[in-house]
């Protein structure tokens, strides 16, 4: 199983759904860097299930503890461990339906990969996975800010049917993001979206939607061509999230649209530096960020577990009505904002540690 993400600035996420923990080992950041569990709880907090009506009704407080690799408050360069206990598993929840394969969900796939599987909640396909990207996200964050500046905003664009209207990219901010429950900046659609979560969650069924995120201040030449494209490793990075089915990058697939001579983005002077009047590159070129805005968008699908009864057959291939007793989001969407930002985090910080390395 793989479950680190990173080559120099690497994080390894560890834990099931529902057994005593979960967390995450850091290893490659820099030592002399401040670094408290005060750093790390807001992210995880924001994650957090039970925040709302809108979401799960696991109470969890997901309260982190930094178990190695800092002293008197500072890094120390070597692995940082951090864990965050599990204090509501309801294992028992998922006795009754150990024997059938969920729809949607990663219970025939795991089995027929390793023989067995977590039966309560998924186990590592469980998104309590993502706890551990969280942690991980926020250290990559503040070193990110604190040596280079950068800013990561994610906000919830579209649930459903319902878009929202674009913020300034430039100045949003996440106590902006943070004023609905949806997540969602513009007040009117996420009075709108609220309320459509809230009556997919009456009929026991699931809604899906897309989180946008852009990056500011990243600075020119972050990204490895060929394979290691910055827009690739975003890629990969955001389609390793729970329950993601897309991806798109600065003008994404609206840009098929276009032509060439509407699409390009021709260069300006921003004084020490070059900039690009327009941004359907996204902040990246031939891979590499060329210092805007690094704008990209992820779609989540409807969450797999819903209350109502649903034809489907068990692991023998016989019949059956399932009926799913766990605790699950309505609309996960809300709740990836903050996975979504740490994801690209962890990117950005792996990048910029290999490009240290060159220099």
């Amino acid at each position: 199983m793989s479950s680190t993400f990173g080559r120099v600035f690497r994080v390894s996420t560890f834990g099931e759904s529902h057994c005593r923990g979960v967390g995450a080992v850091v290893d490659g950041c820099p030592p002399g860097m401040d670094l408290t569990e005060s750093d790390i709880q807001p992210q995880l907090d924001r994650r957090r299930p039970g925040q709302s009506t809108l979401t799960t009704d696991r109470d969890e407080t997901d309260r982190v503890t930094i178990q190695s690799g800092t002293e008197n408050g500072k890094t120390l360069g070597t692995p940082i461990s951090l864990f965050v206990p599990n204090q509501d598993q309801r294992p028992h929840d998922y006795e009754d339906m150990s024997g059938i394969p969920r729809p949607s969900h990663a219970d025939y796939t795991y089995e027929m990969k390793y023989g067995t599987r977590a039966s309560s909640g998924g186990g590592r396909s469980s998104a309590r996975e993502t706890i551990g990207r969280v942690a991980g996200g926020a250290v990559a964050e503040k070193f990110l800010r604190r040596d280079l500046g950068i800013e990561i905003v994610a906000w919830v664009s579209d649930v459903s049917d319902i878009s929202s209207q674009g913020p300034d990219l430039f100045k949003l901010q996440r106590d902006e993001v943070d004023a609905t429950m949806i997540r969602c900046p513009d007040l009117a659609a996420a009075k709108e979206m609220e309320a459509l979560i809230l009556e997919a969650k009456t009929d026991q069924d699931s809604l899906g939607g897309i989180v946008s995120c852009v990056c500011r201040n990243v600075p020119a030449g972050l990204g490895e061509p060929v394979f290691d494209k910055l827009e690739a490793m975003l890629a990969r990075a955001m389609l390793s999230i729970p329950a993601t089915k897309g991806f798109e990058i600065g003008s994404g697939f609206s840009g098929t649209k276009m032509r060439g001579s509407k699409h390009n983005d021709p260069f300006v002077s921003r004084g020490d530096r070059l900039g690009t009047l327009t941004n359907n590159s996204g902040g990246i070129q031939g891979g590499i960020s060329n210092g805007e805005p690094i704008l990209f968008r992820v779609a989540f699908k409807p969450p797999a577990t819903i209350g109502l009864p649903q034809k489907t057959v068990d692991f023998q291939g016989r019949d059956t009505v399932l009926e799913a007793k766990g605790r699950h989001d309505p609309c996960v969407v809300a709740r990836a904002v903050p996975i979504v930002e740490s994801m690209a985090a962890l990117v950005l910080a792996d990048c910029e540690m290999q490009q240290r390395s060159r220099r």
